[in-house]
């Protein structure tokens, strides 16, 4: 299958999803939207929990994608870890699935993949990927922390040593992550990362 088709049957699988509850998305409905077959969809994800994963799996890495974006934005490095921030915050907000996948909390509307790996047979390579391990959210926090170190020590403005810049990248990963959970008032994320971070970054 091509990889538009893929990404055809990923979208209309997102926008039922939307719609109502997994549960109560159809796997023929997904290929009629996608205007391919049922058997084009079952042979590219193998089954509907197959679907799942390759959403959820989707929806993952453009989340990471959102996040090299956010940490290129600037120059300055506290505005590359606030634009992280917001980036996160903001995905979190917008995409229900992007929000399960970091706190851990799916509801009943969404599918809930099991995060290892699972027996895949696939032919298609991308669902093979999908079928691996899927991140959880201490994962995701170390994977977040991870880019923007290496994003920030490749730069001539931040002072701090290895550990001491992790420290600073994780703790606002995780002040990101606590304002998913409870919006921040005024001044929104970006004044709680600034006054956060330590003076010494630059």
């Amino acid at each position: 299958m091509m990889p538009a088709a893929r990404e055809s049957l990923l979208d209309a699988a997102h926008t039922a999803l939307a719609r109502r509850p997994w549960s109560a998305v159809r796997m023929v409905d997904v290929a009629a939207a996608a205007g391919v077959s049922r058997q084009t969809l079952y042979n590219e994800f193998g089954s509907k929990d197959g679907l799942a994963r390759a959403l959820v799996r989707r929806e993952a890495d453009g989340y990471l994608a959102g996040v090299d974006r956010a940490l290129a934005t600037h120059a300055d490095p506290r505005d590359r870890l606030t634009a992280t921030a917001e980036w996160m915050a903001s995905a979190a907000r917008d995409n229900a699935l992007v929000r399960a996948m970091l706190t851990g909390c799916w509801s009943e509307r969404l599918p809930a993949p099991t995060l290892a790996a699972v027996p895949s047979s696939s032919a298609v390579p991308a669902q093979r990927r999908a079928d691996g391990p899927l991140p959880s959210p201490g994962d995701f926090v170390r994977i977040v922390r991870d880019r923007a170190v290496t994003v920030l020590r490749g730069t001539d403005t931040v002072k701090p040593g290895g550990a001491e810049l992790a420290r600073s990248c994780e703790y606002v990963v995780r002040l990101a992550l606590s304002c998913v959970a409870a919006p921040p008032g005024e001044g929104g994320i970006a004044e709680l990362v600034r006054e956060a971070l330590p003076g010494q970054l630059i």
